[in-house]
């Protein structure tokens, strides 16, 4: 009998510490991450030709999901957007940061910096 108590609070006890544990873990994930991209295209053709692919690509290879890339927009308050706003979806925000200073990104950029001008910043979002 003695034996099926001791059983009984190991297996109790195994079980709260494996909680404890994932919570911990949970709580130390980093929350995903949104970045969003503001561009004042100057030459519509070559940016979309030159540039848009390739960063694209260089992106969605660092881990970018695009959630928007240059739809319709409009200014609910405020100035307007520029003419073209693409948001992304990152792991966390390190990803995101990596991401944009990778270097097959970078090089990219000196094309697309011909034909527009960027802002570009990312913000965390909330851990589900």
């Amino acid at each position: 009998m003695k034996i099926q108590y001791t059983a009984t609070l190991a297996v109790l006890t195994g079980f709260g510490l494996g909680a404890i544990t994932v919570q911990t873990l949970h709580a130390q994930a980093k929350p995903p991450a949104f970045t969003i991209v503001e561009i004042d295209v100057t030459n519509e053709e070559a940016f979309t030709k030159e540039y848009a692919p390739t960063a694209g690509k260089a992106l969605m290879d660092a881990g970018a999901k695009f959630l928007a890339r240059g739809g319709k927009t409009v200014s609910i308050e405020g100035d307007p957007p520029k003419s073209r706003v693409i948001v992304q979806a990152w792991e966390n925000i390190d990803k995101a940061q990596a991401g944009f200073a990778s270097a097959a990104y970078k090089e990219n950029r000196k094309v697309g910096d011909k034909y527009a001008k960027f802002r570009i910043f990312a913000v965390e979002g909330l851990a589900q």
